[in-house]
């Protein structure tokens, strides 16, 4: 089991500085991931459903990984997650190829369909149809880095003779890591990501594995994708102890992330992490 960090562009860790030290920091103590939300506006006044205050502050997950590939070296570099139906899918892919090819192969996509109804009616995004977007813009994006003619028509999404290059440098493409807890979430996993992304606790787990095998037994998985990783993150209690670590991994959890709240203050950050470096994986 690897161990990544999740969750440090924001509040008291977006600036240059905090940015360049934790992550170095991460990368010198031992973690393997670098973890990123999104949320391109807050609702204000907050509602219950907001992660976050209006004004807490959040930098774009795909220009704070720009910055931190280039001051690290093996650091993988993920967004968990990206809000895809928000997304225009052809810059996406234009981008995350770019990321990519600048951090020499070390994008993993993380996406999600959403679920924040005042940000994604702020876009212009319907919440009715946001996982048939979510699983066209996946399919189109995955046509721009991997077939010898890129071409999709669905209902969201159309376009042919067209090339988009410089195309990912990871062999296959950036590992698309699929996150939700909906029985379509589980499916869209099984049929388009090489991994899960999930969160809550140790209790949790059992229940969101058991909807990720009902979904494996109706959801045809392309060859190319591979089993099927586990990425988790344990927001449920935020300490992570060894036992709690131990249990993860006899679970099967491939990449366990430590997710530092509430981000206040980058001397409590970097604590964290020397104290969550050393646990078992």
């Amino acid at each position: 089991m690897e161990l990544g960090v999740h969750g440090l562009n924001v509040k008291a860790t977006v600036g240059p500085q905090a940015t360049v030290r934790l992550a170095r920091l991460a990368e010198e103590l031992g973690y393997s991931s670098w973890f990123v939300g999104e949320h391109v506006v807050l609702p204000s006044p907050r509602v219950p459903a907001s992660p976050m205050a209006p004004h807490d502050a959040i930098v774009d997950p795909l220009v704070h990984l720009t910055y931190v590939a280039a001051v690290t070296r093996r650091l993988e570099l993920g967004t968990g997650i990206i809000i895809l139906p928000q997304r225009n899918p052809l810059v996406l892919a234009k981008q995350v190829a770019s990321l990519d090819v600048l951090s020499d192969g070390r994008v993993l996509l993380g996406v999600g369909a959403g679920y924040l109804e005042p940000e994604m009616t702020a876009i212009g995004v319907p919440m009715a149809d946001r996982g048939r977007r979510t699983d066209e813009y996946l399919d189109a994006m995955t046509s721009l880095w991997l077939d010898p003619k890129p071409s999709y028509d669905g209902r969201y999404v159309q376009f042919a003779n067209v090339e988009a290059y410089p195309r990912p440098v990871r062999p296959g493409g950036p590992r698309i890591v699929v996150g939700g807890h909906s029985p379509a979430a589980f499916r869209r996993a099984v049929a388009r990501g090489h991994a899960w992304f999930g969160h809550g606790g140790l209790a949790d787990l059992p229940i969101h594995l058991a909807g990720l095998a009902a979904a494996a037994a109706e959801t045809a998985r392309p060859q190319r994708l591979g089993r099927l990783e586990i990425v988790y993150m344990q927001i449920n209690p935020i300490e992570v102890t060894a036992d709690d670590a131990q249990q993860y991994a006899e679970l099967g959890v491939d990449r366990l992330l430590v997710y530092p709240l509430p981000v206040e203050s980058e001397r409590d950050v970097a604590a964290f992490l020397e104290r969550h470096a050393s646990l078992p994986h």
